[in-house]
């Protein structure tokens, strides 16, 4: 019970941690799939959107990342559990250290987007939506504490909701996978259900 709270206060710490611009959603949450049917239309447009470092960029007089876009969730994290949207480009007025920004890293960034952008990938020229920065926040990568609760029957200390002996909902890390199966640890006996690890790290 001590680490599930423990857990809890870490993601809510995180989460307040944020500034507004990062924390909150613009009123008019342009999602990635509307800017890229129309970088005119939505140009100067503030947009709050997240994902995962594919390139570093730093020039003499700013640094800039591409990022493969992801739908975030509502601590605004980065949600990996599906497909990316595509690559968008975030540009800064100041350095962004390619040793902190590093490739693979997750971040949330909130800013305006600036229209098109022209990248080469592979040996195809793209346009990518671009935005002018205003703030960014670093992920560490996380295990979200609800993807580690598991069902379980039976009866045992605790009963109900518990940690780790609860009879039907329990806080369990122990137990890797996927499959339901029989846990020794519910004392009586039970089946219980592995937490899922819905989000790729």
């Amino acid at each position: 019970m001590k680490l599930y709270l423990l857990v809890i206060t870490l993601l809510l710490t995180a989460c307040s941690s944020l500034p507004p611009a990062l924390k909150d959603p613009p009123a008019f949450d342009l999602s990635y799939p509307q800017a890229i049917s129309n970088l005119d239309k939505f140009k100067n447009m503030p947009v709050r959107w997240g994902g995962k470092i594919v390139e570093v960029e730093n020039e003499a007089n700013f640094s800039a990342l591409q990022i493969l876009a992801y739908p975030l969730d509502s601590d605004a994290y980065p949600r990996l559990d599906g497909t990316g949207y595509g690559r968008f480009v975030v540009k800064s007025a100041t350095l962004l250290d390619p040793a902190v920004y590093t490739k693979e890293a997750l971040v949330t960034v909130a800013g305006n987007l600036e229209g098109g952008v022209e990248r080469t990938i592979g040996n195809a020229k793209v346009t990518l939506p671009g935005v002018a920065l205003q703030q960014i926040h670093l992920w560490q990568p996380r295990q979200d504490y609800y993807d580690r609760f598991y069902g379980g029957f039976g009866y045992g200390y605790g009963g109900g909701f518990g940690y780790p002996y609860g009879g039907f909902y329990g806080y369990g890390p122990y137990y890797p996978g996927a499959f339901y199966g029989y846990s020794p640890y519910f004392r009586g006996g039970g089946y219980y259900a592995p937490y899922r690890n819905y989000r790729r790290r």
